[in-house]
């Protein structure tokens, strides 16, 4: 069985803790073989890493930054949702990603690259999926990103 804290240390990647929620909700949801993460800021093992506006307070380096904490926030919490049984993924069907940014900034998709990015390098081929890609004025906690997935998995 491989699993998903294997495969971050063979990329050279750490894994945060799972995000506590801060309102009425779990970081997942499994429904037969679909796993939905609820959505995940660049908050690292509690401490949110950058708050504020890209574009206007943040460069879109940062932006990127943040946006792949927000993925491996999401990777953490699908290893929980899997009992840490990395070959139960079979997809990554769906991200959506928020970005905290003025009305004029039209770099959102790229911002989110830095998660979907991610999802390529942790899981190769399987990892491609479909995206949206969002400006807002705001996120919880004055987060600069936040992005949510879905995964379809094998039986188990």
């Amino acid at each position: 069985m491989a699993s998903f804290s294997g495969r971050a240390a063979e990329l050279g990647i750490e894994l945060p803790q799972v995000p506590v929620p801060i309102a009425n909700f779990r970081p997942f949801s499994l429904h037969g073989d679909l796993v939905i993460l609820a959505g995940q800021t660049c908050e690292w093992n509690g401490t949110m890493t950058l708050r504020g506006k890209i574009g206007l307070d943040h460069d879109l380096e940062a932006g990127i930054k943040a946006a792949r904490i927000c993925g491996l926030n999401l990777i953490a919490a699908l290893a929980l949702a899997c009992n840490d049984d990395l070959d139960r993924v079979a997809n990554c069907l769906r991200l959506g990603g928020f970005v905290n940014a003025p009305a004029d900034f039209d770099l959102v998709p790229k911002v989110i690259n830095g998660a979907s990015d991610l999802m390529h390098e942790f899981f190769g081929e399987i990892g491609a999926h479909a995206r949206t890609a969002v400006g807002v004025e705001t996120l919880p906690q004055r987060a600069a990103v936040e992005v949510d997935a879905m995964f379809a998995l094998h039986p188990a």
